[in-house]
């Protein structure tokens, strides 16, 4: 039989420490910098426009792939044209949202300079 390990302490002891005084909300806060402390991305980091440009690219190159080798069959065609469907719905939606964010819309999303 082994021996009951005391250095992790006694429930007493655990449930004691629930008290709040230990992880609180502050304590957390005084480590954590300040907003403004935290550089912004780089514009270039932040641009959805070069994704949705090799997202595009992509599905096309796939598509054409896939027409001209015969590769996959017909329902690899369907799931490229899908995926090129979807990609311009996409960045239709994108476009319209940024469009009204840049007009002030109150229901446009916010941040799509």
């Amino acid at each position: 039989m082994g021996a009951v390990d005391d250095s992790v302490g006694s429930i007493d002891d655990f449930v004691g420490s629930l008290d709040g005084s230990v992880g609180t909300v502050e304590s957390y806060s005084d480590a954590m910098p300040d907003a403004s402390d935290i550089p912004e991305l780089p514009r270039a980091l932040r641009a959805p426009e070069p994704v949705i440009i090799a997202g595009m690219v992509a599905w096309l190159v796939a598509t054409v792939v896939v027409w001209v080798t015969g590769w996959g069959g017909d329902r690899a065609v369907q799931v490229c044209l899908v995926g090129l469907a979807v990609g311009v719905l996409g960045t239709t939606i994108f476009l319209v949202q940024r469009a009204a964010s840049r007009r002030g819309d109150r229901t446009a999303q916010q941040g799509l300079d």
